[in-house]
């Protein structure tokens, strides 16, 4: 069993005493500098590093951020990650990333493992499962700061980083509509997710704009958001079978359009398949169908923004009482 070396143990070595070596390894002052090197020159050469459990113990906190998404293989996500690691890593702080793959009982158990690993604070990307927030109500009136991301709940105050998703599904159907199609489904996630319900409000105010009627037969949701492919199916089946099938389809999200389009390939051919318009970072999507019209979010810089909102709150010396909910621009990209 690997034991790493302590300051005891170079404290023995050295003839010292652990005190000694603590100031030593802190650059504290009160050490002289033929010491320091010393203690410097034997930590090094037998790979001591600080234990961050007694680190933690030491200075109230464990520098460490836990972060929840449904799906690091998401490009979103990866994306996403990219930036709050961006900002987390420069700061002195280490991400622990933990998956819910839109599991409401995963969802539970990863933010309480971390909660109970000491992380001074999460950032949160809801899973599409997830109804009761009561597990991370808890965490936050105990004091833990959370910062929400993309899929965000309103249960209590706190920053929050969002996409404009209205924005962005309104110029996906308005692109459809643009191209002449007129019988556009929409293919939505849950329900209760904020993405889901911003995305729809900007689908209904594309069809109203053009005098397209809303009809509530070409809509379907998929409540555990792509995780299930036979969900996903089963609502591109439910389309194939209309007497009017719709000639194009808005897809919500990222993980949504892969499976799609793939449901569509595996089920009907090319001749009776509808344009499809989505939300989607991934460019791999456009290999599965040519043309594929997506709306880009800032990833990255969602996750950058969420990561240094998070900080401020875990480093600031008073109770902070004014949230900011940023909204960032999507892309429409047109191929």
């Amino acid at each position: 069993m690997f034991k790493p070396i302590t300051i005891k143990d170079i404290a023995q070595a050295l003839d010292l005493s652990p005190s000694t070596v603590s100031r030593a390894l802190s650059d504290s002052y009160e050490i002289n500098e033929e010491t320091k090197k010393r203690v410097l020159d034997y930590a090094e050469q037998h790979n001591y590093r600080r234990n961050p459990m007694a680190s933690s113990l030491r200075h109230g906190r464990s520098y460490s951020i836990g972060v929840v998404v449904c799906e690091v293989a998401n490009s979103f996500f990866s994306q996403a990650i990219d930036g709050i690691e961006s900002v987390a890593y420069g700061k002195g702080y280490h991400v622990i990333i933990s998956q819910s793959h839109d599991a409401y009982e995963r969802e539970v158990v990863n933010i309480q493992h971390l909660a109970n690993r000491a992380v001074d604070g999460l950032l949160i990307s809801m899973s599409a499962e997830t109804k009761d927030f009561s597990h991370i109500v808890k965490l936050h009136e105990q004091g833990l700061p959370i910062v929400f991301f993309d899929r965000i709940i309103d249960t209590f105050e706190t920053h929050t980083v969002t996409s404009n998703n209205k924005s962005g599904a309104r110029s996906a159907t308005l692109s459809l509509i643009g191209r002449g199609f007129k019988k556009i489904a929409h293919l939505a996630n849950a329900p209760h997710l904020s993405i889901t319900l911003e995305r729809m409000e900007g689908y209904e105010e594309a069809l109203e704009s053009n005098g397209i009627p809303l009809d509530e037969s070409l809509i379907r949701y998929c409540h555990h958001g792509g995780r299930v492919q036979q969900e996903v199916e089963n609502a591109v089946k439910y389309f194939l079978d209309l007497d009017e099938k719709p000639d194009a389809i808005f897809v919500a999200s990222d993980r949504l359009s892969m499976g799609c389009l793939s449901a569509y390939n595996k089920l009907a051919p090319e001749e009776v398949r509808p344009a499809i318009a989505g939300f989607s970072n991934s460019d791999v999507l456009d290999l599965f169908q040519p043309g594929f019209t997506c709306v880009r979010q800032p990833a990255f810089e969602m996750g950058r923004v969420a990561m240094e909102m998070l900080i401020l709150l875990i480093e600031s010396r008073y109770p902070v009482y004014d949230f900011e909910n940023v909204v960032l621009d999507t892309e429409l990209i047109v191929r």
